[in-house]
C-alpha cells in the first residue's frame, strides 16, 4: 500500500495589497468644510500617473451612471493604468441616510470645493476627471480653480450657463405639472427615448420613483438648477487649460449647450465628440465608443502609447481593409481606427488658434 504523504502548499505571492494603499473597490468618506463626501476607490495609485476622478449626473450615483462604461471589457485596457475614484455627490451613496428637514445642500461650487479634501486624503496631486451633467459642471468649476491639479477632463453633457429667466419659469412651471423623478428623466434622456419609454428609460425612472433617498436627490437637483454661469471666454482668462473632452448624444437634451460650450473653449485643447445613436447618456448606450474615444484622449496625453487596439478599433480597421476602394473622405472616427493599428494615438493636428475647434462625429 503506498505510503500517504503531508505536502504543505504556500502561495509564493499573496495577494495582498499592502496596507497603505487602498483596496480595490474600497469605500471611504471624508469630512469636508461642506459636509462629509463619500468615494469608492478601485486599484492603486501608479507612479508618474494622475488618477481618474469621476463625478455623476443629479438623479444617479457613481454606480448607476459610471458602472457600466468602467465594466466594459475593452475600458479594463485603461483602467489598469490607473487608480479610479468615483465619488458621489453628498446624500446620493447607496444606503445614504436623509437629510434634516431644512437641510441646505452645498452648491455646485461648494461640491467641487470638497474635491480638495479628496486628494488630500488619498495623497493623489492630479486627476482626470470624467464627468456628466452636473458631475461634468463641478469637475470644470473644480478644474478653474485648481488647474496645476487637473491634466485632462472628459465632460459629457456639460451645461456650463446658469438658468436664464426663461428657463426658470419653465423650470417653475414644469415643477406645477411634473414630479420631481419626471422631470429629471427629462434632464437625463432625450425626448425620442422619453417618448418610446425605452427599457433603459423605464428603469432609470423605477429606480427614481422608489429611490429611498429622493428628498436627498431633489436637493442636488435644486443645486444644479441654481449654479453660476461658468463665464468661459475664448482666449480669455477665464478657460479649461488642460486638454478637454466634451461628449454629447446626438439630440440629446444638453445638445445645444455642450455645441455653445465648445465654442467657447480653446480649439487647440479641445475636441468634440457628438455621437449618434446614444441618446442622453452616451456612457450608458455606447460604451464601446466612449471607451475607444477616451483611449485615444490619453494617449493623447502621453500615456498608454504602447497599448493595444480595442476589439471596436479591430474590428473597424478589418472592415475598412476588407472594403474593395476607400472613400477619400473617411469621417473622423474612421481615421483614427485607420491609425490604430500602431498601437499609438496618431490623432490628427491641432487646428491652429482662432480656427474652428477639431470635431469627433461618431456615426458608426
Amino acid at each position: 500500500m503506498t505510503e500517504l504523504h503531508e505536502v504543505q502548499i504556500t502561495e509564493e505571492k499573496p495577494l495582498l495589497l499592502p496596507p497603505s494603499q487602498p483596496v480595490p473597490g474600497k469605500k471611504h468618506s471624508v469630512e469636508t468644510p461642506y459636509g462629509l463626501v463619500a468615494f469608492t476607490v478601485h486599484g492603486t495609485p501608479k507612479p508618474k500617473r494622475p488618477a481618474i476622478l469621476t463625478y455623476h449626473d443629479v438623479g444617479l450615483n457613481h454606480q448607476s451612471c459610471f458602472e457600466t462604461l468602467f465594466r466594459f471589457e475593452d475600458m479594463q485596457e485603461i483602467v489598469k493604468n490607473f487608480v479610479v475614484v468615483h465619488v458621489d455627490a453628498p446624500g446620493m451613496e447607496e444606503g445614504a441616510p436623509l437629510f434634516p428637514l431644512g437641510y441646505q445642500y452645498p452648491s455646485l461650487d461648494q461640491l467641487a470645493d470638497m474635491i480638495p479634501c479628496i486628494l488630500q486624503y488619498l495623497n493623489f496631486t492630479s486627476i482626470i476627471g470624467i464627468g456628466v451633467g452636473a458631475g461634468a459642471y463641478i469637475l470644470a468649476r473644480y478644474s478653474l480653480s485648481h488647474p496645476d491639479t487637473v491634466e485632462g477632463l472628459v465632460l459629457i453633457n456639460i451645461d456650463p450657463n446658469a438658468k436664464g429667466w426663461m428657463d426658470w419659469a419653465a423650470h417653475k412651471l414644469s415643477g406645477l405639472t411634473s414630479s420631481i423623478p419626471e422631470m429629471i428623466l427629462a434632464h437625463l434622456f432625450s425626448q425620442e427615448e422619453l417618448s418610446g419609454c425605452t427599457e433603459l428609460v423605464q428603469q432609470y425612472r423605477e429606480a427614481l420613483v422608489g429611490a429611498p433617498n429622493l428628498s436627498n436627490i431633489q436637493l442636488y437637483w435644486s443645486s444644479y438648477n441654481t449654479r453660476r454661469d461658468l463665464n468661459f471666454e475664448r482666449g480669455g482668462d477665464v478657460t479649461l487649460k488642460c486638454p478637454v473632452m466634451l461628449v454629447v448624444g446626438d439630440q440629446a437634451p444638453h445638445e445645444d449647450a455642450v455645441v455653445e460650450c465648445n465654442s467657447k473653449l480653446d480649439p487647440t485643447q479641445t475636441s468634440f465628440l457628438k455621437m449618434a445613436d446614444s441618446g442622453g447618456q452616451p456612457q450608458l448606450t455606447q460604451p464601446g465608443k466612449l471607451t475607444e474615444a477616451f483611449k485615444y484622449f490619453v494617449q493623447g496625453m502621453g500615456y498608454m502609447a504602447s497599448s493595444c487596439m480595442t476589439r471596436l478599433s479591430r474590428s473597424r480597421t478589418a472592415s475598412l481593409s476588407s472594403a474593395a476602394s476607400g472613400d477619400g473622405s473617411q469621417s473622423h472616427s474612421r481615421t483614427l481606427s485607420q491609425n490604430s493599428e500602431s498601437g499609438s494615438p496618431q490623432q490628427p493636428p491641432r487646428p491652429a488658434p482662432g480656427s474652428g475647434a477639431q470635431t469627433m462625429e461618431v456615426s458608426c
